[in-house]
C-alpha cells in the first residue's frame, strides 16, 4: 500500500459521471415515477384479467361452456379472444400514455445530458 498523497486536481468529467448524476436527478425519478404510474397497474390489472380466464376455465366449466346465441361460440372463446383484444388495447393505451407523458420527460433529460438535440431525434 502506498501512503503518497493523491493528486485532488479537478478532473474532467467523464460521460459515465454525467448518466450517474443524471439518474439521481429528479427528473430522472420523475420519468421512472411516470413509465411506473402505468406499467406497474396495467400490469396488475392484466395478470388479473388473465388469471380470471385461467380460473374461470378450470374451476367454472358449466358458465364458461355457455354457448351465445345459439352458435357454436361459448363464453370461453369469447373470454380467449377478448384476452388479445386486451393486449392490444394495452399496447395501444400505453403509446399514447408514453407519446404524452413519457416521452416528453426522456426528450428533456436526453437534452440536458446533450447527448441528442431536438434536430437530430427521431421524434423530432
Amino acid at each position: 500500500m502506498s501512503t503518497e498523497a493523491r493528486d485532488t486536481a479537478p478532473t474532467e468529467e467523464t460521460p459515465e459521471d454525467r448518466y450517474l448524476a443524471m439518474q439521481r436527478s429528479p427528473e430522472f425519478g420523475n420519468l421512472r415515477k411516470s413509465f411506473r404510474g402505468f406499467v406497474f397497474p396495467m400490469t396488475v390489472a392484466f395478470f388479473v384479467w388473465y388469471a380470471l380466464y385461467v380460473i374461470l376455465s378450470a374451476y367454472a366449466r358449466d358458465f364458461m361452456s355457455i354457448r351465445i346465441g345459439g352458435s357454436h361460440i361459448n363464453v370461453a372463446l369469447i373470454f380467449g379472444l377478448l384476452q388479445f383484444v386486451s393486449t392490444f388495447l394495452i399496447a395501444w393505451l400505453y403509446a399514447r400514455y408514453a407519446n404524452r407523458k413519457v416521452d416528453p420527460l426522456a426528450d428533456q433529460i436526453n437534452e440536458e445530458l446533450g447527448e441528442v438535440s431536438r434536430d437530430e431525434s427521431p421524434r423530432g
